[in-house]
């Protein structure tokens, strides 16, 4: 994906990631999300988790050290505007990360277990905040304003997002014959 001007594409960007919300709660999302994507990987083999659905699409491998890393991401964000509130966030291009971070050589269980303790630091210090530390913003460089609070619902419609493409890739993977004659 590359990077969007200023403005270009934000909005359906957003548009998207919140669809999935849908009015939950956007904390209890997040607390659910490494449970689930742990559900996602039981019982894939190494060849399952880094089967990719299309040639130019992530593997179930790559999600996870995608979420890990995004994770890691979100975290630094969320302290940046505590510290400095109106900075700059800068964004990033996720395929390009994909590729020098090699998402595809990585464990995926060591990704969902960097996903799970970095998502509960995040909550943790979530949790903490004041009402008004929750209003404190950043400038993306994509998106423009964004507040924590509206970090912490793109991460959870974010989780959506990729655990319904894990769920899809899933379907593709042929089951398992026993023969029992």
């Amino acid at each position: 994906m590359a990077l969007l001007k200023p403005g270009e594409g934000a909005d359906a960007y957003k548009a998207k990631i919140l669809g999935y919300l849908a009015g939950a709660d956007f904390l209890a999302l997040q607390v659910a999300a490494p449970e689930k994507l742990a559900s996602l990987i039981a019982g894939l083999s190494a060849d399952d988790l880094a089967r990719r659905p299309a040639p130019d699409k992530w593997s179930i491998q790559e999600i996870a050290a995608h979420l890990a890393d995004d994770e890691l991401v979100g975290a630094y964000r969320i302290r940046l505007i505590l510290s400095a509130p109106g900075t700059a966030i800068q964004a990033f291009d996720q395929d390009v990360w994909a590729r020098t971070g090699r998402y595809a050589s990585i464990q995926t269980r060591a990704s969902v277990e960097m996903f799970r303790i970095l998502r509960q630091a995040n909550l943790a210090l979530l949790h903490s905040l004041t009402p008004a530390e929750w209003n404190l913003s950043g400038i993306h460089a994509e998106r423009g304003a964004e507040s924590i609070r509206d970090i912490a619902m793109y991460y959870a419609g974010h989780d959506l997002n990729h655990s319904a493409q894990i769920e899809a890739i899933r379907h593709l993977i042929p089951p398992i014959v026993v023969d029992s004659g």
